[in-house]
C-alpha cells in the first residue's frame, strides 16, 4: 500500500545514520617476523621517531606533517618517518591518515621492514635526513631545560616496521606565500589492528551500533506501521461467510 511504503521510508530515514565520507588515506599490511632489538646504543630508538603501537594509549597520534609541492627531488612530497612497534607476526593492520578538507594534501603511505630500509640507499638517506631534523629539533627544545633522565632498556624481540608518510600540497592559490611555502598539515595517524584479520578494531563499536539500530528499527517500524494503518483505516478487511451474515441478521 502506498501509505505503508511512505511510512517505512520515513521511519528508515529517522532511524538509520547517514554515512559521511572523510579525507582519509590508508595502507593495510601484515605484522612481520620478530627481530632482536639490542639494548646497547645506538639503538633504533636513537632515531628519535614517533612510535605507534597497538596499545590503548599509543595507537593514535595527532601531529602536523611538513609538506611541499612535488618536484624532481621530492616527487611525492616531503617524507615523515615513524616506527610501528609491538606488532604481532602475521596479524593484519591498517594505518590511516585523516585530515581536514580545508588543507588539501596528497599522501603516500608506505611500510618497510628494517632490513629493506637499511639496504636501500634512497630509503636510508631519507630516514637519516628526517632523523637529523628530529634530533636538531629535540636539541633546540631542550637547550634551556634540564637534560632528560637516562633510561635503561633491555634487549628484546619485537615485530616492528618503519612507516613513511609523504605529504604533497594539493592546491592552487594566487597567494604567492602559500604557493612557495605550504604550511604543515594537521593529521591524525591511526594504527588499527584487525580482529581475526577481518575487521578493524575501531569499527567494532560502529558495527554493534548498526546491529542494535537495525533490531530497534524492525520492532519500532512494525508498531508504527500498525498504528498508521489503523489510524488511516487501512487495516486488513474482515471476511465473513454468508452463514455468518445470516446468523447476525437472525
Amino acid at each position: 500500500m502506498k501509505s505503508s511504503s511512505i511510512s517505512r521510508l520515513i521511519i528508515s530515514s529517522l532511524l538509520y545514520p547517514v554515512s559521511v565520507s572523510a579525507n582519509t588515506e590508508k595502507t593495510i599490511f601484515l605484522g612481520p617476523e620478530t627481530v632482536r632489538v639490542p639494548a646497547q646504543h645506538p639503538t633504533i630508538h636513537d632515531l628519535h621517531l614517533d612510535v605507534l603501537t597497538p596499545r590503548e594509549n599509543k595507537w593514535s597520534l595527532r601531529t602536523s606533517l611538513p609538506r611541499q609541492f612535488p618536484n624532481s627531488t621530492h616527487p611525492v612530497g616531503l617524507a615523515t618517518w615513524f616506527l610501528l612497534d609491538e606488532l604481532t607476526q602475521g596479524q593484519r593492520y591498517e594505518v590511516r591518515v585523516c585530515w581536514a578538507a580545508t588543507q588539501p594534501t596528497s599522501f603516500t603511505i608506505n611500510t618497510y621492514p628494517l632490513d629493506l630500509v637499511f639496504s636501500t640507499p634512497d630509503l636510508i638517506t631519507s630516514l637519516n635526513e628526517y632523523s637529523l631534523l628530529r634530533l636538531n629539533q629535540a636539541s633546540s627544545s631542550q637547550a634551556d631545560d634540564q637534560p632528560p633522565a637516562s633510561t635503561t632498556e633491555k634487549e628484546k624481540e619485537s615485530s616492528l616496521l618503519f612507516l613513511q608518510i609523504s605529504s604533497a600540497a594539493d592546491y592552487f592559490t594566487t597567494n604567492k606565500s602559500l604557493m612557495s611555502n605550504p604550511p604543515p598539515v594537521d593529521v591524525d595517524i591511526i594504527l588499527d589492528p584487525f580482529l581475526l584479520n577481518l575487521l578493524p578494531r575501531s569499527l567494532v563499536p560502529t558495527v554493534i551500533y548498526i546491529i542494535l539500530v537495525s533490531i530497534l528499527a524492525y520492532f519500532v517500524s512494525s508498531r508504527v506501521l500498525s498504528y498508521l494503518d489503523n489510524a488511516l483505516g487501512l487495516g486488513k478487511p474482515t471476511i465473513t461467510t454468508v452463514a455468518e451474515e445470516n446468523k447476525k441478521t437472525n
